[in-house]
C-alpha cells in the first residue's frame, strides 16, 4: 500500500516518494500487480507514465483498474494505456487553464484580493486603506522623502540608521503571521518599497513569470511594467503617485 503522496500533484515525481519507491520496486521485479483506482493518475505526465509502462513491460508487472487488467508487454494494452495517460496529462492543463483564466478575469477587474505590502490593508468591506498605525505610515512615507534628495537607496538605509529610525515587516508565515515586526532597515526593505506599484494606489497582477524546472525547483522573473498583465492606476488610496515608482 503506498499512500505518501497524498496531497502532492502527479504532474511531477518531484516529491512524490511513494510513485518513486513504486518504480524502484517494479524495476527489481519485486511487484507482479499494480492496482489503483484510474492508474493513468499515477502520473499526469506522459515522460513518468511511459516509463513506468516500460519498466512494467521488461519485469513482466501487469496493472489493474476499475476498467480491467492490463498487460503492458501487450501492443494493445500498451497503446490503450498511453491513450489514458495522455487524456490524464490533458485533464490537468485543461483543469489549470480553467482556474488561470478564472483568476485572470477576476484580477482585470480588479477584484481578485492580493497580499498588501506593509503599511496598507484591507477594511471588513475589501477596501483598502492605509494601515491605521500612525507610526507604520511615517515610516513608509520617510522611505519615500529620504529618496528623493539622493535617489540611492544606500543614502536612505544611513539616512534611516543615523536618525535610529526602524522599519516595519509583516510576519507571513509561522505562528506569529500577520503580526507587525519592527527592526533595522535593510537594502532589500527599501527596494522593494521603491518598486511596489501598491504603494502609489496602483493595482497589478502578472509581475512576475513563474517557471518550474523538470528537478521541481520554481524560478521567479520579474517582468518589465509593459508585460504587467494588469495595471488598474488610481484604484486605491496611496503613499505616492505612480509617476514617482521606480521601475525595475
Amino acid at each position: 500500500m503506498i499512500d505518501q503522496d497524498l496531497g502532492h500533484s502527479a504532474a511531477s515525481t518531484a516529491d512524490r516518494l511513494g510513485f518513486q519507491r513504486l518504480v524502484a520496486s517494479v524495476g527489481l521485479g519485486q511487484v507482479g500487480l499494480v492496482l489503483g483506482l484510474e492508474v493513468s493518475r499515477l502520473a499526469r505526465n506522459s515522460s513518468d507514465w511511459h516509463q513506468l509502462l516500460e519498466i512494467c513491460a521488461l519485469t513482466q508487472t501487469l496493472i489493474l483498474d476499475e476498467e480491467g487488467l492490463y498487460d503492458p508487454s501487450t501492443f494493445n494494452d500498451r497503446l490503450l494505456l498511453g491513450l489514458k495517460g495522455a487524456m490524464s496529462e490533458a485533464e490537468l492543463f485543461v483543469m489549470r487553464a480553467r482556474l488561470q483564466g478564472g483568476i485572470l478575469n477576476k484580477a482585470r477587474r480588479g477584484a481578485l484580493k492580493l497580499a498588501l505590502p506593509v503599511g496598507l490593508g484591507y477594511t471588513e468591506s475589501g477596501t483598502i486603506v492605509l494601515d491605521p498605525d500612525l507610526q507604520v505610515q511615517a515610516a513608509i512615507r520617510e522611505v519615500f522623502l529620504s529618496f528623493q534628495p539622493t535617489f540611492s537607496a544606500s543614502a536612505t538605509v544611513r539616512h534611516f540608521h543615523q536618525q535610529h529610525l526602524l522599519f516595519p515587516r509583516r510576519i507571513r508565515r509561522g505562528p506569529h503571521q500577520g503580526e507587525l515586526a519592527w527592526g533595522v532597515i535593510q537594502h532589500h526593505d527599501v527596494l522593494r518599497v521603491l518598486h511596489q506599484p501598491a504603494y502609489a494606489g496602483a493595482y497589478v497582477f502578472g509581475r512576475t513569470r513563474t517557471t518550474k524546472t523538470a528537478d521541481g525547483k520554481v524560478h521567479i522573473i520579474n517582468l518589465p511594467r509593459s508585460e504587467w498583465d494588469t495595471l488598474v492606476k488610481n484604484a486605491h488610496v496611496g503613499y505616492i503617485s505612480l509617476r514617482g515608482l521606480r521601475e525595475k
